[in-house]
């Protein structure tokens, strides 16, 4: 923090601009930035509408990151920009020169909370620093490595880790395909393992369906797995029925690309083979539970 960097872009559609600033922080993510998921460097160089594109470069001439969002209440610059880093923007032009429509980030199958200081105490460690894996999943490349949930993870190939969205941003600049060295507390003593970074699995299958029963017809959808949970941004250890798009009746009933279906009718649904399996049923009055946004609820219509 503290380096001087420039922001080059077009703000306004006045032409090539160059405005200077310094870091102001790194590893921004949440609501304010835009993204929960995303860890940005935050910059008061001068980003105007315009400027997103751009390059965030050093005095040196090196690229830092490229200009992605400011937060304002003026719809100009406050001096407070964001930039997303040069490393995590080579992953994502690899991944786009190999053909993918959308940037996958490596699939940890765990989930984490930072360490704070009632945590550290508790595992007895000086300072609170790291991430405690709370869960694993069952096919997650930690857990293949070894990793147990309590283990506190302190940094990834050398550069720290002291939060889930700076984990993500560390695992992420490596790549899939890449492997990774992760320092971990278990006990008293840091030990540590390689990781392979892989892509979400496919498991098990979406098994895509669309929907030809009169009760939701023009639904598509696919059973939730990692690669879905990662491709629609669901939580983490999200199960059932994603829906992938929707027209016609399934529409009118209030169904939104993204919303889970949990239950029809009362009944659980687990995949699309136990959705297919409950709207050949038929009937004329529909309950359908939902997932949307982290909240339930219930969508009811009459045939």
């Amino acid at each position: 923090m503290g380096d001087l960097v420039l922001a080059i872009g077009n703000p306004f559609g006045v032409g090539q601009t160059v405005s200077s600033g310094i870091v102001s922080a790194l590893a921004r993510s949440g609501i304010a930035v835009g993204s929960g998921r995303g860890y940005f460097i935050q910059t008061d160089a001068a980003i105007n509408p315009g400027n997103s594109g751009g390059a965030l470069v050093d005095m040196a001439g090196r690229l830092v990151g490229i200009n992605t969002a400011i937060l304002t209440r003026s719809g100009g610059s406050n001096g407070i920009g964001f930039a997303i880093p040069a490393n995590l923007v080579g992953q994502v032009v690899a991944q786009a020169s190999d053909g993918n429509k959308r940037f996958v980030r490596p699939w940890t199958g765990a989930s984490a909370q930072a360490v704070d200081s009632d945590l550290a105490e508790a595992f007895g460690m000086m300072l609170p620093q790291g991430v405690v894996l709370t869960e694993l999943h069952e096919l997650s490349p930690l857990a293949e490595a070894g990793l147990q949930s309590g283990d506190v993870i302190l940094s990834v190939d050398g550069e720290p880790v002291n939060s889930p969205v700076e984990f993500s941003f560390r695992l992420s600049a490596r790549g899939i395909g890449a492997t990774a060295t992760l320092r971990y507390m278990r006990g008293d003593e840091p030990e540590e393992v390689e990781i392979e970074l892989i892509a979400p699995p496919e498991t098990p299958p979406r098994n895509r369906l669309e929907v030809s029963a009169p009760a939701l017809r023009g639904l598509v959808a696919e059973t939730v797995n990692p690669a879905v949970i990662a491709e629609y941004n669901l939580a983490p250890g999200s199960s059932g029925v994603v829906v992938a798009d929707v027209a016609g009746i399934a529409a009118r009933a209030g169904l939104r690309p993204g919303d889970v279906i949990l239950a029809v009718n009362r009944v659980a649904v687990r995949d699309t083979d136990d959705l297919e399996r409950i709207l050949r049923t038929g009937g004329r009055n529909w309950e359908i539970q939902i997932l949307r946004n982290g909240r339930r609820s219930w969508i009811r219509f009459r045939l």
